[in-house]
């Protein structure tokens, strides 16, 4: 068989979806010759995946994030645990790793879940919407005053950011740092080169949990009415740890952030490469939520995920063994004909089956509904402003990351 694949490979990255097809068609349960990683393509195997936490354990994501560092630890990585362990005042007899809800398990997943669903309740979502609009006018003053405007560091980096950095009671001046941390994090864990070792990734986290370490401790004593007062507050009958605090953290930092912009990145490309979808738009304001489920769905921002095995698993496409890692291809669940009619084709008015974009069951995307808004309130403003041309499609240089996928800058020129 001549099909290769890797899912940490850069080769496919540019566009995966040509070599999805084939997986799809040739080999659902592809192991991939490398890593010796099980891969999912087919939207049936992907949701049963995602439907059994108990068979496919996310102590596989955990595994693929660990993996990054590729080499044993140099002498500069240990540095870099110490300088983490001194910023972050950590006890390296006593501290563990954060637990995180993209690498757990139930019931300890479910009891984190459910406390920082209180931070995610439709109302508290809702009331952020006015505060959205605000920062989308502030943005959007620059593309209206002409000049080059860069969709993805102008807008939709922005937005979440700012979002978030609000929602934990981050000061303003603050906000590109966590930005800063983000990409770092993000780019040393999941990036294809993931050059730097260890340090590339405790740097940022020790630069992020030294700073947040006081504002978690003054919210247990001086509670507000931001997002870690609601995790911390003693008046809660539960409350998250100091760990599990700096873990969802840093989760929210780079999910919520890299999601929403990614989001409004791959549907603004979308849009202009598809100019009779955006006169649709342009001319009906009210397909953008429809639009933006299209894009998770055509070009999802989360490309895919990983799992780990606990028992041998009888898939509809085949079986894999107890303790294989697996690779949940959402990207090509999204273009499967045998779910999505003319799968390939992006359609602002289509009305799919729910998309696996946002994951499923236990692990749904507890910010989905956040970067829903988000995305709604940019695109709102966006669309409007968009050329409808007719010219080559666009290729702009994508983020370095095997896991998200979206457009490192977008650059609009002035209208003429």
């Amino acid at each position: 068989m001549s099909l290769s694949y890797e899912p940490m490979s850069k080769i496919h990255w540019a566009d995966p979806y040509p070599i999805y097809r084939e997986l799809r068609e040739d080999a659902p349960i592809y192991r991939s010759p490398e890593s010796g990683t099980y891969c999912l393509s087919r939207h049936a195997d992907v949701e049963f995946a995602l439907r059994q936490p108990r068979a496919f354990s996310s102590a596989g994501m955990q595994k693929a994030l660990q993996s990054t560092a590729g080499q044993r630890p140099g002498l500069r990585d240990l540095m870099a645990i110490g300088r983490f362990m001194l910023r972050a005042r950590v006890n390296p007899l006593v501290s563990r790793r954060p637990p995180n809800l993209v690498t757990e398990d139930p019931p300890l997943h479910d009891d984190i879940r459910a406390i920082v669903n209180r931070g995610f309740t439709p109302r508290r979502i809702s009331a952020l919407e006015p505060r959205m609009r605000e920062i989308v006018d502030e943005c959007m003053a620059r593309r209206m005053r002409g000049g080059p405007f860069d969709v993805v560091g102008d807008l939709a980096v922005m937005l979440p950011v700012t979002v978030i950095a609000e929602m934990l009671g981050v000061e303003p001046d603050r906000h590109r740092d966590f930005k800063r941390w983000s990409d770092a994090i993000v780019s040393a864990s999941t990036g294809g080169n993931r050059e730097g070792g260890l340090r590339a990734v405790i740097e940022p986290m020790g630069e992020l949990r030294g700073y947040m370490r006081h504002i978690v401790r003054d919210r247990r004593v001086h509670p507000t009415d931001d997002l870690i007062s609601v995790l911390v507050d003693s008046k809660n009958e539960d409350t998250l740890g100091e760990e599990e605090v700096y873990g969802f953290i840093a989760l929210l930092l780079v999910a919520g952030n890299e999601t929403t912009t990614n989001l409004i990145g791959n549907s603004t490309l979308a849009l202009l490469a598809h100019p009779e979808e955006l006169s649709k738009v342009q001319a009906d304001p009210t397909l953008v939520p429809r639009m933006l489920e299209e894009t998770v769905r055509w070009d999802t921002p989360v490309q895919l995920l990983f799992r780990q095995t606990t028992e041998d698993v009888e898939l509809p496409s085949g079986k894999i063994p107890n303790g294989a890692q697996v690779a949940l291809l959402l990207g090509s669940a999204g273009r499967d004909p045998a779910v999505y009619e003319e799968a390939d084709r992006f359609d602002v008015t289509r009305s799919p089956r729910p998309h696996l974009g946002f994951g499923h069951g236990v692990h749904f995307c507890l910010g989905a509904s956040l970067a829903r808004l988000e995305g709604k309130v940019a695109m709102e403003a966006l669309v409007p402003q968009l050329p409808v041309t007719h010219g080559p499609r666009l290729q702009p240089e994508l983020i370095d990351s095997f896991v998200v996928r979206g457009p490192r800058r977008l650059v609009l020129q002035p209208a003429s």
